[in-house]
């Protein structure tokens, strides 16, 4: 039972060292660090940072004080990540098991859940026919750029209809409704079925099902429970829009901080195009017989507008022509709302679904109309479409360019909606460059006037990087350029024939992986799995099953990766993955830290290349017995004035550029593989 005599250091101290013990392992150093500092942070106020290297076992340093000062928070603790990975990993193995091992040493049971976004739960009132039966959000579909495609009915016997038998079969029996405890899973159009958006939901005040609905039980849940597990999108909602999609909180833990600033910004950036304004009104004409032709009037307006606008950034922002065309799409849509007129009695689904859908395109013409260059960057793009044989490829120039608009940081909303008023804990693997936390902290709005305070900790990695790593960079190819230079081929093969496979290889691009493996699987004998041919659990567990194999990837695969042994003993990169310098909000970034007399190319370019660059890197060690090579096939790393900047993020693994080097390693590496399955 807790010792009240003890300080909340020494606690959680003695409680991460009881539940490690019990879990089979002795706690690291790192770990302890950690636990005493964000209890420190939970108790006193105060931001903290903490990187902590892979293997320090990070989320045990944080959920060990989060369990302790959960037992005497008046509000739930929030822990974030960016991925589902991490997420799973939490709820389903690292929290039951924490829970389990100590709670004999606490006065009362601990309740830790996980909450996602609406669409990710069974719609009751959707199941019961409250919607159209075509997919909704399906219409506003801005995953590739394009313009949903015709809804088509689902036949029992297509194997969409077969996938939404199953649903419904499901839904009958599922306690959650969450979509990832259906197994196997299904399609994405199949789970729009029986689904929606936040924006198409009813709320609780109008739906019939709501006392009934998966995602209110489960926000109900939050609402009582000591620890919540979310994700950064659901958390920026909460902290920006001001939705009460999360319980109150006073503390929130931010893991996979390195993701928060663009996670944030995903979910505040959102796109206005002729083919959503169109739909949008074609939904309120249906669902709601009301008068849409002004709307569809503005909309060939706007469509006139940006039909001959370049893709690209658009410095000055929106045009005089579209800013004309953008207020008469947002007075027209107005107009439309108002007239929608939902009965709160007996509310309709497909009513409720057309309203949200124009009060979206009011807001989106709000936003551009409102933009301001010196705090928004706003830009055009052309829709993608799919062409047979090539992927994805933009659309002709004569097509209407879709709008953007974003902020120029998140650095400010973060600091007056997150971090204002509450204690925040943000870790990573790769949160500094260098022992330096001024980048990431500059980014998360922690710098500069006004910002509140914070204190960085790096509690280091239990592993030995320069005995079992080494860091290969091949100083003899030419920098990389547009084409694949053919040298570069033939330094994987030479690698992977060194290392007889064990080789994970990440490409800066998904067309720089797909044309390598082909290359790679006529010149070598070992497997080459690539992404995109399976799915990436599929991918993963049979690459970690075969210490010959290779998995080709792109930036998925940069993180979340963990496979250790002799499986994984060769990581390659293509290249450092620097942003596209023609990408909008890159270049207004740039742009902007240029203007204020600093170098844009290193705050921005730089920076972000060599926090991807370290969470490459570090799919290599994932335990103490690892031993491989990263081999960076980038000569800027080592010719370049930036390329000490970079090294500095990474692993400080033993390094060299001699290929001759290089080969005896991973032939030895791959003989020790070998020793090893036979001895196994």
């Amino acid at each position: 039972m807790i010792d009240e005599e003890l300080n909340g250091a020494e606690r959680v101290d003695e409680l991460l060292t009881l539940a490690v013990s019990k879990m089979g392992g002795q706690a690291r150093s790192g770990q302890h660090e950690m636990a005493q500092k964000v209890i420190e942070s939970f108790e006193k106020g105060g931001h903290l940072l903490v990187q902590a290297g892979t293997g320090t076992g990070k989320s045990l340093g944080y959920l060990v004080p989060s369990i302790y000062h959960s037992l005497s928070a008046e509000k739930p603790i929030i822990i974030s990540t960016a991925t589902l990975a991490l997420q799973s990993q939490i709820v389903g193995r690292d929290l039951p098991r924490l829970l389990k091992n100590l709670e004999p040493e606490l006065p009362r049971p601990v309740d830790a859940v996980l909450l996602k976004g609406r669409s990710n739960y069974v719609c009751k009132h959707k199941l019961g026919g409250g919607y159209p039966e075509e997919p909704t959000d399906a219409l506003f579909d801005w995953a590739d750029g394009a313009a949903a495609a015709p809804h088509q009915a689902a036949s029992p016997s297509s194997a969409l209809g077969q996938e939404i038998v199953r649903l419904r079969d499901w839904a009958e029996d599922t306690e959650t409704g969450d979509r990832d405890e259906l197994t196997p899973g299904v399609s994405d159009k199949a789970w729009r079925q029986v689904s929606v958006s936040a924006i198409e939901c009813l709320g609780s005040q109008r739906c019939p099902m709501a006392e009934e609905c998966f995602s209110e039980l489960a926000r109900k849940k939050a609402a009582q429970a000591d620890i919540v597990v979310t994700n950064h999108a659901l958390l920026a909602i909460a902290a920006f829009e001001g939705l009460a999609v999360l319980p109150e909180f006073d503390i929130v833990v931010v893991d996979e901080a390195h993701e928060l600033e663009d996670r944030v910004t995903n979910s505040v950036t959102k796109p206005l195009s002729v083919a959503t304004i169109s739909a949008a009104a074609s939904a309120a004409r249906k669902h709601a017989k009301v008068i849409v032709e002004p709307l569809e009037r503005a909309n060939r307006a706007f469509e006139e507008s940006v039909s001959s606008v370049s893709d690209g950034l658009l410095p000055r922002g929106i045009t005089e022509e579209q800013r004309e065309a953008l207020t008469m799409v947002r007075e027209a849509a107005r107009v439309v709302a108002s007239d929608i007129k939902i009965d709160s009695a007996n509310p309709d689904g497909a009513m409720q679904m057309a309203k949200s859908q124009i009060m979206y395109i009011v807001e989106q013409a709000e936003r551009l109309l409102e933009a301001s260059p010196q705090y928004d960057v706003v830009w055009a793009a052309r829709p993608r479409e799919f062409v047979p044989g090539s992927g994805y490829q933009s659309a002709s120039e004569d097509s209407p360019a879709v709008l953007h608009v974003a902020p120029l940081s998140v650095g400010m909303q973060l600091r007056e909606g997150l971090f204002a008023d509450r204690t925040v804990v943000l870790t990573s693997a790769t949160l500094a460059i260098g022992a330096a936390f001024d980048t990431a902290a500059g980014n998360l709005g922690l710098r500069g006037d006004g910002a509140p305070s914070w204190s960085g900790i790096d509690v280091g990695s239990p592993f030995d990087y320069s005995k079992q790593g080494v860091l290969y960079v091949a100083k003899h190819l030419d920098a990389p350029s547009r084409d694949v230079n053919p040298r570069t081929y033939d330094e994987i093969e030479r690698l992977i024939n060194a290392s007889e496979g064990g080789t994970l290889a990440l490409f800066s691009s998904r067309r720089a992986a797909e044309e390598a493996a082909e290359e790679l699987r006529r010149r070598v004998d070992y497997d080459i799995l690539c992404q995109g041919e399976s799915s990436m659990k599929a991918l993963v567990e049979e690459f970690s099953e075969n210490e010959a194999t290779c998995l080709f990837g792109t930036m998925s695969l940069w993180q979340g990766v963990d496979v250790p042994g002799t499986s994984c003993r060769l990581v390659i990169i293509d290249r450092i993955p620097f942003p596209r310098p023609d990408e909008p909000l890159v270049k207004a970034r740039t742009q902007d830290v240029d203007r204020r007399g600093g170098s844009g190319f290193m705050s921005v370019s730089v920076s972000s290349a060599a926090t991807k660059l370290a969470q490459g890197a570090g799919r290599l060690i994932r335990s103490t017995d690892d031993r491989g090579v990263v081999a960076i096939l980038d000569s800027r790393l080592v010719s370049r004035r930036y390329g000490g900047f970079i090294k500095a993020s990474l692993p400080p693994m033993w390094s060299t550029t001699d290929p001759d080097v290089v080969t005896g390693v991973l032939k030895r590496l791959a003989a020790a593989a070998k020793n090893q399955a036979t001895t196994a």
